[in-house]
């Protein structure tokens, strides 16, 4: 098998996340992929020995730049924490905006393959997504407010779902109301953390 490094193999992954990005992998063949990579079949096989170590392979290839946008989107945005994680979710409206998207790649590869829970590609969808929440959690914890992992299971939720709800009225504007939700669902944590703490500093007072 060739080193994952190998300028082919990278040229092959990239026809592919044209390819299933656009047109969704089923409807995808391992041909086309071949002939818009400008190699023969013979070679992409080389490289992959069947179109479902191909499509995991566009799916990890996603992971990393994905996180690392909605990382970006988030500290280069001004404010509290409610406006930055909001920022990521209007951010995601804009590019929804765009005539060439077509939704959360993972989700969809997913959605095509629901049938076969043990594919490599599910996993590691199924990977990515927990590597967003755990990163919602510590940041959320980082701002000092309990419940971290409950509240970074409702911005993952709210995420996902404006990805499908978008994807099917073709209306971006879910994705600023979800924007909203999370605002407010933040906002409200962090009510909750200064209430607390005005509760414990008036009963030490009252205790002294």
């Amino acid at each position: 098998m060739a080193r994952s490094s190998d300028p082919t193999r990278g040229r092959i992954v990239a026809a592919a996340s044209k390819l299933f990005y656009a047109d969704g992998i089923r409807a995808v063949s391992v041909d086309a992929v071949a002939e818009k990579a400008g190699v023969t079949k013979k070679t992409l096989y080389y490289h992959f020995r069947s179109k479902d170590d191909l499509v995991a392979a566009y799916l990890s290839a996603r992971d990393q730049p994905n996180l690392a946008l909605f990382q970006r989107w988030f500290d280069e945005t001004e404010g509290a924490l409610p406006d930055r994680i909001a920022a990521i979710f209007r951010h995601l409206a804009k590019a929804a905006r765009h005539p060439k998207w077509r939704g959360c790649g993972f989700l969809r590869t997913t959605a095509e393959l629901a049938n076969l829970p043990g594919h490599p590609a599910i996993r590691i969808g199924a990977a990515h997504k927990k590597k967003f929440e755990a990163w919602l959690q510590a940041t959320i914890e980082a701002a000092g407010i309990a419940g971290s992992s409950e509240l970074a299971r409702q911005m993952l939720l709210l995420f996902d779902g404006s990805f499908a709800v978008v994807l099917l009225h073709r209306d971006a504007s879910y994705m600023e109301t979800a924007a909203e939700a999370a605002r407010a669902l933040v906002q409200a944590a962090q009510a909750r953390r200064v209430k607390a703490a005005t509760k414990r500093r008036t009963s030490v007072r009252r205790a002294s």
